[in-house]
């Protein structure tokens, strides 16, 4: 069994484990970025209901 071989291959695979994590980790800062701004867009769109209630309150449909 050739260690130092055995000890590179552990240690590539240690690398590999962390820059997934870090790529996860990302990954979830942005669609945690992405929902606030969701809900930022939501809250602002009840805001413009409030203010104008007949707006979207009806929709003209021609078939």
């Amino acid at each position: 069994m050739d260690i130092a071989a055995l000890s590179m291959a552990m240690s590539q695979k240690k690398l590999m484990s962390e820059v997934g994590t870090a790529m996860l980790k990302n990954a979830l800062d942005m669609q945690e970025d992405v929902g606030s701004e969701v809900v930022e867009m939501i809250d602002s769109a009840a805001m413009e209901r409030s203010v104008n209630p007949s707006v979207g309150a009806s929709v003209d449909i021609s078939v």
